[in-house]
């Protein structure tokens, strides 16, 4: 009995370890990534950004509107797809994939305003949000973030900035 206990650790041994290699590593990652998300979102947070859909700030003399986007592709480590498939089996809330889908849209909306930074505009409004599946496993998605990009005059208030962390959370894929 002892041997086959031997025997057993010695076959699934790679298999355990690579396994939590995978697990420690791609949750190290996860939280570095949403760590300098948080410093680029506070890094550019004087570009005001509002999803409203009729909102139009008010244009500082000679601006015209462009559209800015902002566009990534996240893919999602293999240790949360297991337990996202066993959590599935049951029904469960499937967080795993809230992570995956929150890390893309906020990235998507650093990009975007990266990109309105460097045409030296201050406003983003209409700001509309994409994400679909790159495979079919679910593992990998895409993320757009696009607006019309100006240079205002207004001065940023809370009731037309919708900062990335209060976007929606539930976008169907």
């Amino acid at each position: 009995m002892n041997n086959s206990l031997t025997q057993m650790l010695i076959n699934y041994a790679p298999f355990i370890l690579l396994f939590a290699a995978g697990w420690f590593f791609g949750s190290r990652h996860e939280r570095q990534h949403l760590a300098q998300l948080r410093v680029a979102e506070q890094a550019l947070g004087d570009i005001v950004v509002s999803s409203e859909r009729f909102y139009r700030p008010t244009l500082a003399a000679h601006s015209e509107g462009e559209l800015v986007l902002g566009s990534v592709v996240i893919g999602q480590d293999y240790f949360k797809m297991i337990v996202a498939r066993v959590l599935s089996l049951f029904g469960k809330n499937l967080t795993t994939y809230e992570t995956l889908l929150d890390r893309a849209r906020r990235e998507a909306i650093v990009r975007m305003r990266t990109d309105a930074k460097a045409k030296g505009y201050n406003h983003i409004y209409g700001l509309r949000l994409e994400v679909t599946n790159v495979n079919q496993l679910g593992s990998m998605v895409e993320a757009i973030a696009y607006g019309t990009a100006v240079i205002s005059s207004d001065t940023a208030s809370s009731t037309t900035t919708v900062p990335p962390h209060l976007l929606p959370r539930t976008l169907a894929i």
